[in-house]
């Protein structure tokens, strides 16, 4: 397993998200996890070249055929080894969504699926590879973990953490090719349900996940100028959603969910959800894709056309301050 360093973290955010899957995946059959690696034709997309070139008896290519991905999957599972099946994050759910039901939400295979490329991270092919519906089409099967890590390190300790935990795990990966460096503490600990706070503040709790928490903590440095103190909490396990740290920090003026994600079933959702029942709860603004799907671009133009930079943000947050 990598050293989290200087060195190390500036490598993994080189790599992107498919490389810092990619190395975990190399990193762990090198440390002796017995382990198989499904993809749909996406091995080297995956990140998967020197783990095919090394450990190739662990790897399957299923082409293209997603829902053969996660039956395949769920059928070496059942033999007692983990696997994780990779595919774009559109593909990963909805096209696989009767697979998931059936072999990870009533089975309960071993199996990890990793959905890369979700959000508007992969834009250059159109809509018909947007994942900005991944989250709200799993999140009600029951038994099923979702994470959505936010950098590269992350991913990495995601990837770990995910294979050594029994059962089905949704992994969504969001970003471009090179990712921020979010986690700077080399002592950062990733726990699946446990959320990591990146900023304290008293007036406004920014809740995100994935690599928009970059442009959470760029709002909240320029709310800060304006005078509003913010936390921002990572919160990497959409399901089961840390509801402790969310009840810790509710006394605030405002609560805020960003997400690379349709409004509707989202990250949002699920804490407003664990919210219906308190009386004393702050105001929630839902920020997100509202409910759309935005025309083909470039990954910095998507963001802006979904009023999801950082400036964006920071503006909304303000204007419902101020109502």
């Amino acid at each position: 397993m990598l050293a989290f360093n200087k060195k190390n973290l500036m490598f993994l955010s080189h790599m992107g998200a498919q490389g810092a899957l990619g190395q975990a995946v190399y990193d762990m059959a090198r440390d002796g996890y017995d382990f198989f690696a499904v993809s749909a034709d996406l091995g080297e997309a995956s990140g998967f070249s020197r783990f095919i070139k090394e450990y190739s008896e662990n790897y399957i290519n299923v082409g293209i055929a997603e829902q053969n991905l996660i039956s395949v999957a769920a059928g070496i599972s059942s033999e007692s080894l983990p696997v994780i099946a990779t595919s774009w994050g559109a593909f990963a759910s909805y096209r696989c969504a009767d697979q998931i039901r059936t072999y990870l939400g009533l089975m309960n295979s071993n199996v990890k699926i990793v959905g890369m490329g979700s959000g508007l991270a992969i834009s250059r092919f159109g809509g018909s590879h947007y994942g900005i519906g991944d989250l709200s089409l799993l999140r009600g099967l029951p038994g099923l973990t979702i994470i959505a890590p936010c950098d590269g390190m992350e991913i990495y300790c995601a990837i770990y953490e995910a294979m050594k935990t029994e059962g089905p795990v949704y992994i969504r990966l969001t970003g471009g090719d090179r990712l921020p460096i979010i986690n700077s503490d080399m002592n950062y600990r990733f726990e699946i349900g446990k959320a990591n706070v990146l900023a304290e503040g008293e007036d406004v709790l920014i809740i995100a996940c994935g690599t928009l928490l970059n442009e959470c903590i760029k709002a909240a440095k320029i709310l800060y100028d304006s005078g509003i103190s913010t936390t921002v909490l990572n919160m990497h396990t959409v399901k089961p959603l840390d509801s402790e740290a969310v009840m810790r920090r509710r006394n605030c003026k405002l609560l805020v969910t960003v997400e690379e994600h349709n409004i509707i079933g989202g990250l949002g959702a699920a804490v407003a959800e664990r919210l219906a029942g308190v009386l004393n709860r702050p105001k929630h603004l839902l920020l997100g894709i509202n409910d759309f799907v935005p025309m083909a671009g470039d990954y910095e133009y998507l963001l802006e056309h979904c009023q999801l930079l950082s400036s964006q943000i920071a503006d909304k947050i303000k204007n419902t301050l101020r109502k």
